[in-house]
């Protein structure tokens, strides 16, 4: 895997992503809009982690963290480059980034249905926790 480059997104990059996301992520989110992805760019320039192979956009993960919990989002691998390591290299420089930053425990939001997603999680090293429920109420509506 050695032609795989793993680095941070560019305000360039944006736009692409967004469109990368619909071929190869599960599921939406209020902030698929190039708007949200600009204002995590500013905020944290470092944290949209993107994967190539000669040149190529083949991943993508989010690795925010705000100084207390480092969370992933939006980990994606295109689905004609899934099974060769490309997750798990994605996850390993996302680990390494909170690391770095001083965090001492990664959190995942993975959709009950993504099954296939579960499977990458666990194999990674990730699990569900059972005692707490993430609670959310839209702030635009």
């Amino acid at each position: 895997m050695n032609d795989l480059h793993i680095e941070p997104a560019t305000a360039a990059d944006l736009a692409t992503v967004l469109d990368f996301w619909k071929a190869a992520a599960e599921g939406t989110s209020i902030s698929d809009d190039l708007d949200g992805v600009e204002r995590l760019h500013a905020r944290d320039p470092q944290s949209l982690l993107l994967a190539r192979r000669d040149g190529e956009l083949v991943g993508t993960v989010i690795a925010g963290f705000d100084g207390w919990r480092c969370h992933l989002y939006r980990l994606a691998v295109h689905p004609a480059h899934r099974r060769q390591g490309i997750g798990s290299a994605l996850l390993a420089a996302a680990e390494e980034r909170f690391v770095a930053l001083g965090g001492r425990r990664a959190d995942a939001m993975v959709l009950n249905r993504n099954e296939r997603g579960q499977r990458a999680w666990v194999a990674a090293g990730y699990h569900p926790e059972d005692h707490w429920t993430r609670w959310v109420k839209p702030l635009n509506g």
